[in-house]
């Protein structure tokens, strides 16, 4: 990183230009490409939109648990299967923090049967993950267009 800003300091251009994501050095792509946004900007929303359909899920009126227990379950269901599409989309990125807050969240709703209190603890903590991972990724797309994206332009027509 020292030597990227030293590159910059002296005024050489780097070929090889990178970005920080989620404290991880990464290769970052000469132009931008339609796909960042499938991969980054779309799954920021939809983990917002979880977390808040969450919220409204338990805090409806329900006369039992069983039925946010479906609910939520299948809302755990479809978020594994949307983060395997997105970490399909990001090849370089190992770790998925959503994919375990889906994961716990599916996870407790088939503990509701013999674990209420302790379900509910879980989905409170999938949502508090999937609201935080989608406040780093806002970060992380402002941070990149402020401060990386507008630094060094591309000189190719």
């Amino acid at each position: 990183m020292g030597q990227l800003l030293c590159d910059r300091q002296l005024g050489r251009r780097r070929a090889d230009r990178i970005a920080v994501r989620g404290g991880v050095i990464a290769q970052r792509p000469i132009r931008a490409s339609p796909d960042g946004s499938a991969a980054f900007g779309t799954p920021t929303v939809v983990h917002f939109g979880a977390a808040l359909l969450l919220a409204a899920l338990l805090r409806a009126p329900w006369q039992s648990i069983t039925a946010p227990a479906v609910l939520w379950g299948l809302v755990g269901c479809g978020g594994i299967a949307y983060a395997v599409i997105v970490l399909r989309r990001m090849r370089k990125q190992g770790v998925y923090e959503p994919l375990a807050a889906y994961a716990a969240l599916t996870v407790s709703a088939f503990a509701t049967v013999l674990l209420t209190r302790e379900a509910l603890f879980g989905v409170g903590a999938a949502a508090l993950l999937l609201l935080f991972t989608g406040i780093h990724n806002a970060w992380d797309a402002v941070f990149y267009h402020v401060f990386l994206s507008k630094r060094d332009p591309d000189p190719r027509p």
